[in-house]
């Protein structure tokens, strides 16, 4: 039996969150549309070390408040759905904009990995990100840097993804279509310890 996890990639519009899902899935995509709403659906899926991602490129939005349909979208996912790894995708160009859905994010208590998108852009403007610093202030979350219509550290995602799946309770148990609740109260672990 094949592993999948569910990943859902977060962020605001323009941080390169859809060129970073086609690069992770290549053809390994379907587009549609979510349940009752005209807001478009893209889910893909990629293997690494014989585990199966599946790729969910929420709608680009600035915040989880739900003003807008495409807000809504994705904050029902991220609380609802329960993805076990949210992938909040950020503009090294134009962090601090970024910064604020990463705190809502980090409020739901969704696993969640940084990755800091365009550092190619951001480096030829002369800012420099500390990843390993900005993943100590934010209390060990895992940070990525990537150039995604680059192709540059999907590899490193890729593996950091598989870091944290390792990290997940039972595999059997977490696909077994039961809430994350339920599963806790079975004894799987889901805690701090995967950031």
């Amino acid at each position: 039996m094949t592993t999948t996890i569910r990943i859902a990639l977060a962020g605001n519009p323009n941080t390169g969150k859809s060129t970073l899902f086609n690069a992770l899935t290549g053809e390994n995509q379907h587009v549609g549309n979510w349940p009752g709403k005209t807001v478009a659906q893209k889910r893909g899926w990629f293997i690494y070390q014989g585990v199966r991602f599946e790729v969910l490129d929420l709608p680009g939005t600035y915040s989880l408040s739900a003003y807008s349909p495409d807000e809504q979208v994705a904050r029902d996912y991220i609380v609802r759905e329960q993805p076990h790894v949210v992938v909040n995708v950020l503009d090294a160009t134009n962090l601090e904009r970024n910064l604020y859905l990463t705190a809502q994010i980090m409020e739901t208590g969704a696993q969640l990995l940084l990755v800091l998108n365009m550092q190619d852009l951001a480096a030829r403007r002369g800012y420099k990100v500390d990843a390993e610093k900005l993943a100590h202030l934010l209390g060990g979350v895992p940070v990525v840097t990537t150039a995604a219509a680059r192709e540059e550290g999907l590899d490193a995602l890729r593996e950091a993804l598989y870091q944290m799946a390792q990290h997940l309770s039972p595999l059997p148990d977490l696909f077994s279509g039961e809430s994350r609740e339920d599963n806790h109260a079975q004894g799987a672990i889901f805690g701090p310890h995967c950031h």
